[in-house]
């Protein structure tokens, strides 16, 4: 990795150049191919008021560069504040390639159709018909649905009685039941 320290309008005293060499230190536990590492220090001077400005351009391996530019009016800040920044932008980097977009759909179809053969599994499910008698077609007594229906949390019962007839016993609003 290439570390290149530019002071302009500012000279870069010793402890100043510590703190950026130790700030761009931190940035390589995201374990990203970094070229290099351009940092340039500046004054600006707004409103009658000097503002440090801190510009990171951090170059990598077959991806975009990064550009950060922070300012605050502590140099020693505006180096923090850049170096958090260039943290979360080479952590996006970083979950981003190693997360579930480096699979594609081909690959993910490609493992499924190894494991489970959908012909053989279809005609093993054809020849299996198994019946089933309802009890909800056998003829009750309304009686026997009320005390079916006390007993439980149902709001209502479908049922045929002993005409045939489809009928639906319900909990009314009041407490008490109806019929239809």
């Amino acid at each position: 990795m290439n570390i290149t320290l530019t002071g302009r309008q500012i000279e870069l005293t010793e402890p100043i150049k510590t703190h950026m060499n130790a700030s761009i230190e931190t940035l390589g536990k995201y374990n990203m191919d970094i070229i290099s590492v351009n940092i340039v220090a500046t004054t600006q001077t707004k409103k009658n008021k000097e503002h440090s400005v801190v510009e990171y351009v951090i170059k990598l391996a077959h991806k975009n560069s990064i550009v950060i530019k922070q300012s605050d009016q502590d140099l020693y800040a505006a180096i923090d504040l850049a170096t958090s920044r260039a943290q979360k932008a080479l952590r996006r980097i970083h979950d981003k390639d190693n997360n579930h977009y480096k699979d594609g759909i081909n690959e993910a179809k490609s493992e499924s159709n190894l494991s489970v053969n959908l012909n053989e599994i279809s005609e093993s499910m054809e020849d299996e018909i198994v019946p089933v008698e309802l009890s909800l077609y056998k003829p009750r007594e309304v009686e026997d649905v009320l005390n079916d229906l006390k007993d439980t949390n149902k709001l209502f019962e479908i049922f045929l009685d002993n005409d045939n007839k489809t009928r639906v016993l319900y909990k009314r609003n009041d407490g008490r039941f109806g019929l239809y």
